[in-house]
Formats: C-alpha cells, structure tokens, sequence
C-alpha cells in the first residue's frame, strides 16, 4: 500500500501551510477555502476507516489489519489485543 497515515497528516499540514499564505485573497483564497473543505471531509472518511480497523484489531487479536496504520517495524505500535469480551 502507498499511502500511510503519515502521508495523510502531510497532506492536512501542506493544506495548512496553504491556508496560511497572506497572499491569498479574494477567488483564490476562496477557492483554497473549497478544497481544504473537500480535503477535510476525505480525511475524515480515512480517519473513520482507520478507527474501524484498529477497532477489528483490538476485537480478533491480530496485530494489524493492512499497512495504512503503524506496525512494530519503527512505527509506532497498535493497541494491545482485547483480552476478553468489550464492556
């Protein structure tokens, strides 16, 4: 898989730094404005979906589920695996 978490936050802090530009006005800034928001919506699907694996992790056991979100090879570590029924 291309694209990781890390990727993701790089992508919401490039968005940022746009947001930033002084320079922006008017149409531009308002367009800018449009695809932060469009940006933001798309993160937080990803975000919801990365929720639900880590849920599927903490509920089977396994130690992850596909490579968007972190592993113990330098990354940092998944949740330990439930031990018994949620409460």
């Amino acid at each position: 898989m291309k694209n990781r978490i890390e990727d993701l936050r790089n992508h919401l802090f490039a968005e940022l730094e746009r947001l930033g530009d002084e320079s922006l006005t008017g149409e531009a800034l308002e367009t800018e404005i449009k695809r932060a928001k469009a940006i933001g919506a798309v993160a937080q699907n990803i975000t919801d979906t990365a929720r639900v694996e880590v849920e599927y992790i903490t509920a089977t056991g396994q130690r992850r589920a596909t490579d968007f979100l972190p592993d113990e090879n330098g990354r940092p570590p998944l949740p330990p695996p439930c031990s018994g029924p949620r409460q």
